[in-house]
């Protein structure tokens, strides 16, 4: 039993085996669609440790082999124990994973092409199926080559390692974003409320940030904010405003201040500022903003940042659509419903929603701290909206369900009140990506159905 699994990147060999030993690979590796996560990650291919959570409390520890480890071309981890609670487990389930690199017959290397290709395979001695991890390696070898050629278009900008800070890091937006981050060979520094516990976190107090906060940092991403899902209560709209804004001005205005600070500072931000309903009407950057509540937020979210700007920062602003991925947001919350044959569109289905992959939206904000030619407003969205029955059928297609049962527009409202099910239940917001389209910006997942096979674990060979 078990798998052997290959294909070809186009990068070094160098390049392939760097990317899977820095920090964050692990994360990047772990399909969304299972319920693992990372507890700690291996500080060494060549004899460390990585531990993962699965359900139940129970961890999955891994050891590295010192004999497999070859670099560039091979290092092997075997299981170590499972536990705490069964540690019998791990003699039970043997689980031997060899990673080999082998140098692939270099091509012409054109203009803007890669001259180096790397074949990867992944060899799992264990008794699990193949049919059972198919699909999970599927997942981590598009990671792989798609992470590494972003890295590879932002080293063709000229982009070069640097520091990064991020608030919000351990969010579904920040988790993998300081992991492809950390994998692209930059340093990133993590801003958190609660006292550090590595070197590479600093402590944040959103109220009072301290001055020397943001010292020897080249960049910003400022993510950290209050969910919006939910009843819109006074205290809901309360902490919407009040985890923003005034953090927002802060960071900023302590972004601006500090001499050997960053130059780019980059800030989440949200389609929600055209409005809840704005009907077939193209929205690119430069439309006006819309009504509601959430249009309010956003704009004064946005104006926050005004004191790194007249600093001179770079400053860019992610207007970020529905984010795909089963780790969180509206799939998190779908997914199970479809999954069980009880999904369908919500309401009359025709308000339009503007997505985006979770792996593309890191992609966005990768490109935001290092292509010069972004700042200002940048709509993260895929340049494919659907309307949202389009985006039930897809969704059930994709689970292979069907999606006979609409959502009445009283649901929503019954769950969110009035206010809450207008501006997030049933918006309709048709949101195009025009700055990203100047700047020939590539989406790794620009149609629904192929993000969604990839998030969900239902990747075909021709997605």
């Amino acid at each position: 039993m078990g798998i052997e699994y290959s294909s070809t990147v186009p990068a070094s060999i160098r390049e392939v085996f760097d990317w899977h030993a820095r920090p964050g690979a692990l994360q990047r590796l772990l399909p969304p669609w299972q319920p693992v996560g990372v507890i700690a990650e291996s500080m060494s291919l060549a004899d460390g440790h990585a531990v993962v959570s699965l359900p139940g409390g129970v961890r999955w520890v891994a050891a590295h082999d010192p004999a497999g480890y070859a670099p560039p071309r091979r290092f092997v981890d075997r299981i170590d124990r499972v536990g705490p609670a069964w540690p019998q487990v791990g003699a039970a389930l043997p689980w031997r994973h060899e990673h080999t690199f082998t140098e692939v017959e270099a091509g012409a290397g054109g203009a803007g092409e890669p001259s180096e290709f790397t074949r990867i395979t992944d060899r799992v001695d264990t008794p699990v199926p193949a049919a059972l991890l198919r699909q999970m390696f599927r997942y981590r070898h598009r990671q792989c080559a798609d992470d590494l050629a972003a890295h590879r278009e932002a080293r063709e900008r000229g982009a070069e390692p640097s520091t990064v800070a991020v608030t919000g890091a351990s969010g579904l937006v920040g988790s993998a974003l300081t992991a492809f981050l950390s994998t692209g060979g930059h340093r990133v520094v993590r801003l958190v409320r609660r006292p550090p516990r590595s070197a590479d976190e600093r402590r944040w107090d959103p109220a009072d940030p301290a001055a020397d906060l943001l010292d020897g940092v080249d960049a910003v991403v400022h993510l950290a904010g209050a969910s919006i899902a939910g009843r819109f209560t006074d205290g809901h709209r309360a902490a919407i405003r009040d985890s923003r804004i005034e953090p927002t001005r802060r960071l900023a205005e302590v972004a601006a201040a500090t001499p050997d600070g960053p130059r780019t500072f980059v800030c989440a931000s949200a389609i929600g500022i055209y409005g809840y309903d704005r009907g077939d009407e193209p929205l690119d950057e430069d439309a006006e903003r819309g009504d509601g509540f959430l249009a309010d937020v956003v704009a004064d979210w946005e104006a926050a940042t005004a004191p790194a700007a007249e600093a001179g920062l770079r400053v860019v602003r992610v207007r970020t659509g529905i984010v795909q991925s089963p780790r969180g947001g509206t799939l998190r919350l779908m997914r199970p419903l479809f999954a069980a044959g009880l999904g369908g569109r919500v309401g009359s289905g025709t308000q339009w929603l503007s997505w985006i992959d979770l792996d593309d939206l890191v992609d966005v904000y990768g490109r935001a701290l290092t292509d010069p030619a972004l700042s200002g407003a940048v709509n993260a969205v895929a340049p494919t909206p659907v309307e949202n029955a389009e985006y039930a059928r897809v969704l059930a297609f994709v689970l292979r369900r069907p999606a006979l049962l609409p959502v009445p527009e009283f649901g929503p409202r019954l769950l969110l009140g009035e206010q809450g099910a207008r501006e997030l239940a049933t918006a309709s917001q048709r949101v195009t990506p025009r700055a990203l389209s100047d700047v020939g910006h590539r989406f790794r997942r620009a149609g629904l159905e192929e993000s969604l096979r990839h998030q969900l674990g239902h990747i075909t060979a021709t997605t």
